[in-house]
């Protein structure tokens, strides 16, 4: 509990005019429930006893009163309460999804998508409940105990002290519930995870689970994981359903000692019945908010091991972090000596090259031979492990990565399509201009089937664009990179769904526009760059050579091979 409310006090200082009225709430709920209690005293002594008119007058006034403030004060507790938990979660979920957005791709491809979905989504839902609801039944309940204690010492010391000197000794069971079920609640959202993961994997998977008829083998898979996090969720339950009955047997006999020893005062005249009355209703009110605390208090040991999980994404910091220095142009990019290590592997070695503004480089090999690894480090997902990549002559580092990105287009060999309008897809992360859009569209040779559709640039995509074609979605993704008017423009891949057609077109627009700018083109067909200014020839990480195509032709038999293998 001191680890949950040292995390989350910070969040909770930002809503103090809101938790002085929940506190006012919990106060008025804490004396309405006492008064409750003590009117049981005039009702028995006062009317039923003494048969006083007067007070009987009163009472039911007095009831009207208590139960009002009572009612009042649990609306104003729990609307504030609510506001203030589900606040504070709204703001974790934020800080965390953005968090997580900055961390390093490699951060993230270790990290499966379905581990990360399940830690925003399921293990913040689970602190949500803690903050939202549990923390102020907590805070409610614990001025009930304090003021219903109080109360109960003031009718009858030695009445109190049998329930109080017996009920602490329920702790020590629930001390050893509450540690078992912290231990099952991290291994139930860890089994979470690993099964919101397996869907997750099966629904991006589902075309080649159809095709290759696999339904069976891949429930067999999920069915092992839901199992496993069913039997954990059981042993869960089992925990918490033991606290109830364990407080009730020490409750029970702190009760039934206080009751024998109250009848006996009663029966010497040492007490009324009034008193005795309101003493035992008074001590069952305090029986069930000490219940609903054991509770509580093992219920959150979830909140515990959620809030556990989350703070070890918060504690990852990325590696590549922005320089301080505006990108305001590019005249050309440098490698010099470059050399990347990621995965215990080697991925480019002794890289060196200096790429001009107007001139485009194409960049082939076998699969594996350090294309994408070359172009990733253009956009900073990864640091040259030795060696300087420089744009102006300066460390690609000095510049801040925002700037640096507004320079870049990248289109990979994945397309990436929002569920939202063409005009949103084309425009993503920059002010839509519905000049801009169509004129990129009609360079990315995209305008003639967008223009058919029925709503135009307005039309709205579905998730992945399922609604397009392979190369209807290719050709949105070029216009989104030339939307950007960039000045690196790195294209992998981007025109393999095409016909030869729309192919030469993009080609022939991309011709136009080169001089604005220093181009990248990965390729496996090497026909569609023969018109490069330079070839860089890759092999395990290596630039075994370069020139032009027919230079490369003429002197690299590992370039004919691929150029056969392009043909076949």
């Amino acid at each position: 509990m001191k680890q949950l409310i040292k995390y989350f006090l910070p969040y909770m200082l930002d809503y103090k005019r809101e938790f002085i009225f929940a506190i006012l709430g919990m106060i008025a709920v804490a004396v309405g429930t006492t008064l409750s209690a003590h009117l049981l005293k005039p009702v028995l002594d006062d009317i039923f006893i003494n048969k006083d008119q007067e007070m009987l007058k009163l009472i039911p006034f007095a009831i009207v009163g208590v139960f009002m403030l009572k009612s009042t004060g649990r609306f104003v507790q729990t609307y504030y309460t609510v506001y203030i938990g589900d606040d504070i979660v709204r703001k974790l979920r934020d800080r965390l999804a953005l968090h997580l957005m900055y961390q390093d791709i490699d951060y993230l491809n270790k990290m499966r998508s379905g581990e990360l979905l399940s830690r925003v989504t399921n293990d913040i839902n689970r602190i949500q409940s803690v903050v939202s609801s549990m923390i102020p039944t907590l805070m409610v309940k614990a001025m009930l105990i304090v003021t219903l204690t109080a109360y109960v010492i003031y009718q009858s010391p030695k009445l109190a002290f049998y329930f109080l000197v017996i009920m602490p000794l329920a702790l020590l069971p629930l001390q050893i519930l509450a540690r078992k079920m912290k231990k099952y609640s991290k291994r139930s959202q860890e089994s979470n995870s690993d099964l919101t993961s397996r869907l997750t994997e099966i629904f991006n998977n589902i075309e080649v689970i159809k095709s290759s008829s696999s339904q069976e083998y891949e429930y067999e898979r999920f069915s092992k994981e839901n199992m496993n996090f069913f039997q954990l969720a059981i042993k869960q339950m089992r925990v918490n359903a033991l606290v109830g009955p364990s407080l009730e047997v020490f409750g029970s006999v702190a009760i039934a000692v206080a009751i024998y020893v109250g009848a006996l005062q009663v029966i010497h005249d040492e007490i009324t019945v009034g008193t005795f009355f309101a003493f035992v209703t008074a001590l069952f009110m305090l029986y069930d908010p000490i219940k609903v605390l054991s509770n509580i208090h093992n219920r959150i040991q979830d909140a515990v091991a959620a809030t556990e999980r989350m703070s070890e994404l918060f504690e990852s910091a990325p590696t590549i972090v922005s320089g301080n220095k505006e990108l305001q142009y590019v005249e050309k990019v440098i490698f010099e000596n470059v050399s990347l290590d990621y995965g215990g592997k080697k991925a480019l070695e002794g890289i060196s090259l200096e790429a001009r503004k107007g001139k485009v480089y194409a960049l082939v090999g076998d699969s594996g031979a350090g294309k994408s690894s070359f172009v990733n480090l253009l956009v900073r997902f990864y640091e040259p492990t030795l060696g300087e990549l420089k744009i102006n002559d300066l460390n690609i580092a000095e510049y801040t990565l925002d700037s640096l990105h507004r320079k870049i287009a990248y289109v990979t060999q994945r397309i990436y399509i929002f569920q939202d309008t063409v005009l949103a897809n084309v425009a993503y992360g920059s002010e839509a201009d519905e000049e801009q859009v169509i004129a990129a569209l009609k360079k990315a040779q995209a305008w003639e089937f967008v223009k058919e559709m029925d709503e135009g640039i307005y039309t709205s995509l579905d998730e992945f664009g399922v609604n397009l074609s392979g190369g209807q979605r290719q050709r949105i993704a070029l216009a989104r990179a030339l939307y950007k008017s960039p000045e690196i423009l790195i294209l992998d891949e981007a025109t393999s769904a095409l016909d030869n057609k729309s192919e030469k077109a993009i080609q022939k627009a991309l011709e136009g526009i080169k001089n604005e700018m220093v181009t990248f083109i990965v390729a496996h067909r090497l026909s569609t760059v023969e018109n490069a200014d330079t070839i860089l020839l890759f092999e395990e990480g290596r630039i075994i050579d370069r020139g032009s195509y027919s230079e490369l032709l003429s002197r690299s038999e590992a370039f004919r091979r691929l150029a056969n293998k392009g043909e076949e």
